[in-house]
C-alpha cells in the first residue's frame, strides 16, 4: 500500500514550558517533523534532534496530517501493518519545483524530507516522488542540476533512517517535467540508494505506446530490474493521452493502457514486483488487477501441467526386403491337428441308400 501525503500544512512554533525535556515523538496531539535550536526554522530534519529532549527556544516544526496526528498514530499504523503483512510506502507531495525561486527550492526539499520522517515513522520501505519541471537553462544543466539535488536527498534519507527508507523517483507523464524513461534509469545508474519507479501509465503517455503485447512490456521491465537491484516496484491505472503527454489517468477500463499484458509477463517471468494501483478507482481496480493476475497465473499453471497427448500406435514394420537374386527362404507350414471325433450320432441312411441330410431342404 502507497500511503498518499499530499496536503502539507506546516507550522512553526517555539517549544512551550511544559514540554521541556521531552522528546519530539512523545508529545500527544503533536506531528513534529524537525527540531532546530537558535531559532532556526529552514534546517533538515535530525533524527538525533526528534528522538533526544527538547531544549528551551527550540524551534519545532509541525505537520497536520489526516493519517495522524502524533506519533503514536504512526506507531499504531505500522504494528497494524505488519500484523497484516503488508508493505507500506509513503508518497511525497506531487508539486515540486527546484527552478521556480529559492523559496520554491527550499520548500519542495523540505516536503520531501518530511516526507522521509512520516515514512520511517510508518516503517515504509520508501519515499516516492517527482523532480518537477526542467529549469530555464538547457535541459542537459538541469538535468545535471536535478542528479546532484537527488544525490544530496538519498545520502540524507540514508543517514536518517540508517538505510531503512529508500528515495524512489517515478517517471512523468509530461515532456516538460523531469522524467523519461532513460532520464530516470540513468539517474538510478549514478546516484547511490535511488529506486526507479515504473509508472506505466506515465510511460505509455510519454512514449506514445500502449504496450499492446507482452514482447514490448518484458525489455521495459528488464531495464527497471536490473536498474533497481533486482525488485520491480510500479504503478499502473489507465491513461489519456492527448497532445504531446499524458492528459490525466482514469480508472484501468477506460484507459488506453491494458493490464493483460502486464499480467502475462509478471506471472510468467517470476518478477518480485509490488504493483501499486494509481487509478482513481483506487481499490477497486487493484481488486481488478489482481483477478487479471490471478487468471493469467491459473493459465500458465495449465501451460504447465497440461497433460500430454496419446502416444501414436506402433506401426507394424515392413517386410523385410532382399537383395536381388537372393530367394527368401519359404516360412514353416504350421502343422495340422488331427479332427478330434465327433459327438454327434452318425446320420441314419435314406431309403434310397444315400445317408440324409440333417437339414431341412425346401
Amino acid at each position: 500500500m502507497e500511503v498518499q501525503f499530499i496536503k502539507v500544512n506546516p507550522l512553526a512554533r517555539v517549544v512551550l514550558d511544559e514540554e521541556v525535556g521531552k522528546s519530539p515523538r512523545e508529545l500527544v496531539q503533536q506531528l513534529i517533523v524537525g527540531v532546530t535550536a537558535n531559532g532556526r526554522v529552514h534546517a533538515p530534519p535530525s533524527a538525533a534532534a526528534l528522538s533526544g529532549p527538547l531544549h528551551r527556544r527550540d524551534m519545532l516544526s509541525t505537520l497536520t496530517w489526516s493519517l495522524a496526528k502524533d506519533y503514536p498514530d504512526l506507531q499504531q499504523t505500522r504494528d497494524l501493518a505488519r500484523a497484516l503483512d503488508v508493505d507500506l510506502t509513503l508518497h511525497a507531495p506531487y508539486y515540486v519545483d527546484f527552478f521556480g525561486s529559492a523559496e520554491a527550492r527550499a520548500r519542495s526539499i523540505r516536503q520531501i524530507q518530511w516526507a522521509v520522517v512520516l515514512a520511517d515513522g510508518l516503517g515504509a520501505s520508501k519515499t516516492v516522488t517527482h523532480l518537477g519541471f526542467y529549469g530555464p537553462p538547457e535541459r542537459a544543466e538541469s538535468i545535471l542540476e536535478l542528479t546532484a539535488i537527488a544525490k544530496e536527498l538519498s545520502e540524507w534519507t540514508r543517514e536518517f533512517s540508517h538505510g531503512a527508507v529508500r528515495l524512489a523517483i517515478e517517471p512523468s507523464g509530461h515532456p516538460d517535467v523531469f522524467g523519461s524513461r532513460d532520464e530516470v534509469l540513468e539517474l538510478a545508474r549514478k546516484v547511490r540508494g535511488i529506486v526507479p519507479v515504473l509508472n506505466l501509465p506515465h510511460l505509455a503517455a510519454r512514449d506514445r505506446t500502449t504496450f499492446e503485447e507482452p514482447e514490448q512490456l518484458k525489455p521495459v521491465i528488464d531495464q527497471f530490474v536490473e536498474a533497481s537491484g533486482g525488485a520491480l516496484y510500479l504503478n499502473f491505472s489507465g491513461v489519456e493521452m492527448y497532445g504531446p503527454g499524458e492528459f490525466r489517468l482514469t480508472p484501468i477500463k477506460r484507459g488506453h493502457v491494458r493490464f493483460d499484458p502486464l499480467a502475462e509477463v509478471l506471472a510468467d517471468r517470476d518478477y518480485d514486483a509490488t504493483v501499486i494501483s494509481s487509478s482513481p478507482l483506487l481499490e477497486h481496480d487493484a481488486m481488478y488487477m489482481k483477478l487479471l493476475y490471478e487468471r493469467a497465473l491459473s493459465r500458465r499453471w495449465v501451460k504447465r501441467h497440461a497433460v500430454p497427448p496419446p502416444k501414436p500406435a506402433a506401426v507394424a514394420p515392413p517386410p523385410a526386403r532382399t537383395a536381388p537374386g537372393k530367394r527368401v527362404p519359404p516360412k514353416p507350414v504350421p502343422k495340422r491337428l488331427p479332427a478330434k471325433p465327433s459327438s454327434q450320432p452318425p446320420a441314419r441312411p435314406s431309403p434310397g441308400g444315400k445317408p440324409r441330410d440333417r437339414k431341412s431342404r425346401r
